[in-house]
């Protein structure tokens, strides 16, 4: 567990912050995890995406989503020693059972990813095939398309109350900073 010591502009003590972390370092593969990556747009899809939207004139939004890597679920069975300061005699010689991602583990971008996935197909949205990190809702005549790279979301789409509405979607199911335009 780090403590961190955030300060303001002008160099003040603004508050501190504690972070737990798991030591993923001692984790092994195909015993503690099968996959580790993060999904990460393909660069020709922000393109299409971003030419669709000056094309289309389409504006885009943005999103970032905090701590997205504490949203996953982990599928495997993780242990990790109870952080210090924490035990007490009751729990000497016992460890603690994840089932949430936790920073430091292999596992936390693809729970993550798979969170949103299920989340996306939920609100009815469908994933594209070339890259899928991106999903898309056609809708009547109203279409909308969001890519995510990592824990950024990009939005754009040809009904403002589409997009607004996804907005609220996402921020019931994590917390998400609107970035505004891009």
């Amino acid at each position: 567990m780090g403590v961190y010591n955030n300060t303001d502009t002008i160099g003040q003590n603004d508050h501190y912050e504690a972070q737990l972390v798991a030591k993923g370092y001692s984790q092994t593969y195909d015993i503690d995890y099968d996959e580790t990556f993060a999904h990460v747009a393909k660069m020709s899809t922000v393109r299409t995406l971003i030419s669709l939207a000056m094309n289309k004139d389409w504006k885009l939004h943005q999103l970032d989503v905090k701590n997205a890597f504490l949203h996953g679920e982990l599928m495997e069975e993780v242990y990790m020693d109870i952080p210090l300061g924490f035990g007490t005699i009751q729990t000497v010689g016992k460890v603690c059972r994840l089932r949430k991602s936790l920073y430091g583990l292999k596992q936390p971008p693809r729970a993550w990813f798979d969170r949103l996935r299920r989340a996306m197909v939920g609100m009815g949205y469908q994933q594209i095939n070339a890259d899928h990190t991106m999903f898309f809702r056609q809708h009547k005549d109203h279409t909308t398309l969001l890519v995510v790279y990592v824990d950024d979301i990009i939005i754009t789409g040809n009904n403002e109350g589409e997009i607004a509405q996804l907005k609220v979607q996402l921020g019931k199911e994590f917390e998400v900073k609107d970035l505004g335009l891009l």
